[in-house]
């Protein structure tokens, strides 16, 4: 791959990371990820972001610096806007072939660049506000805090509109040999909004009160290209990706999207078939549903669409006088991520004994849920129990739709 234009100053550099290792140690990324630097060139050159030693991400950052007539020790400055180990991994071998450059990162940052690499000469720290003169190009730099780290902050120039903005407006999916959001057609775009949702979900969800207030604080910026660490730059229409991200934000509090997000197990079908009357619930009141078999499915997948769903369907059995051990974890990613004011409904099937109620109770507590009544029973679920779950399902879908 090639280093991309953005304009006569500045240029996309981006490896693509394809791999069975999992994103943060947690989520899948069956499709891949970008990891994007930028280089800004005036009489000094910046370079924008790093990258960690994966799947041969430094190989592939020196090649593209070739590319536009670079290499590593001719960088001036080196702008971290963001510490997270994927953005960051290669600073110390950046650093052993740059001695002289110069990083520069928020308060926060700096002291980050000191404990994580032990790094402490050549450091400048930054605040909203403060500028970088790299002779024919200026520089600006904004805190946005808890984006998703406490020291994020991201690097504007004001000349041409292009925000660099680290995790911020990012995606899964990896680009190619396309970069930008006009080079893809809306099937590509479907994709990419999906796993958008996906990155959202998983990364960025918990700070959604601070999302809200970066896209507040960027808002007088006359922003014309967004240009993330993760996903497509959004050169012919960046309003589409803030406005995605204020959509997601809102998804915290609500409203969210009138639909049902229904999370299952089951272990010898009896809960299974007790589900699938609650399901013929949901489709007499017409209200789309997404089904999720767990451990089966990761969990990664699951909170997208329970993250951006209204209504949420637990079906599991009881499983040694507790919840069934996948659903338990689920709803602790739930908890995690703030997967707050939906609608709820419980059904499952016992054998011996009951217990899930008081675990999944307790569990489902701070997130602030309206729950229908659950419906439990013993073993095989009989006709009036069918009966009373396709009842509940159909509550459950009367409860989505008046949100």
């Amino acid at each position: 791959m090639k280093a991309a234009k953005i304009n006569d100053r500045i240029w996309a550099l981006h490896a693509d990371i394809e791999t069975t290792d999992l994103f943060e140690g947690i989520w899948p990324i069956p499709d891949g990820v970008s990891l994007n630097s930028y280089v800004v060139k005036g009489e000094k050159v910046a370079l924008i972001d790093l990258v960690r030693d994966w799947c041969g991400a430094p190989e592939g950052l020196k090649a593209q610096l070739a590319d536009i007539g670079l290499s590593i020790d001719t960088i001036d400055y080196l702008i971290l806007n963001h510490l997270e180990p994927d953005h960051t991994g290669w600073l110390a071998q950046f650093k052993a072939a740059n001695p002289g450059v110069q990083i520069i990162a928020s308060v926060k940052g700096v002291e980050l660049v000191k404990s994580f690499y032990k790094i402490t000469d050549g450091l400048r720290a930054v605040k909203s506000g403060d500028t970088l003169d790299l002779g024919g190009v200026t520089l600006t730099f904004e805190d946005i805090p808890n984006v998703h780290w406490p020291e994020t902050m991201v690097t504007f120039e004001p000349e041409s509109g292009v925000l660099f903005s680290c995790d911020a407006f990012g995606s899964f999916g990896k680009l190619g040999n396309r970069v930008f959001d006009d080079e893809y057609y809306a099937e590509d775009h479907a994709f990419f909004e999906n796993e958008s949702l996906r990155y959202y979900a998983n990364i960025v969800a918990s700070f959604s009160l601070f999302v809200k207030k970066a896209v507040q604080k960027l808002a007088p910026l006359s922003i014309k290209v967004i240009a993330p660490s993760h996903g497509l730059i959004w050169r012919e229409k960046p309003q589409v990706i803030i406005d995605r991200y204020v959509k997601y934000a809102g998804y915290m509090d609500g409203p969210q999207e009138k639909e049902v997000c229904v999370v299952w197990g089951s272990m010898y079908g009896n809960t299974e078939r007790g589900l699938q009357a609650a399901l013929k619930g949901l489709e007499d009141e017409g209200v789309p549903f997404s089904v999720h078999r767990v451990p089966n499915e990761d969990v990664s997948f699951v909170l997208a669409d329970a993250y951006k769903s209204a209504g949420i369907l637990v079906a599991m059995p009881t499983y040694e006088y507790k919840m069934f051990p996948p659903m338990a974890y689920v709803l602790d990613i739930f908890e995690r991520k703030h997967v707050w004011n939906r609608k709820a409904l419980r059904i499952g099937s016992w054998g011996w004994v009951g217990g899930a109620k008081k675990e999944y109770d307790a569990r489902i507590a701070p997130l602030k849920w309206t729950c229908i009544e659950s419906v439990e029973w013993a073993g095989a679920a009989d006709n009036e129990t069918l009966k009373l779950l396709r009842e509940r399902g159909r509550e459950l879908a009367r409860a989505v739709k008046g949100q």
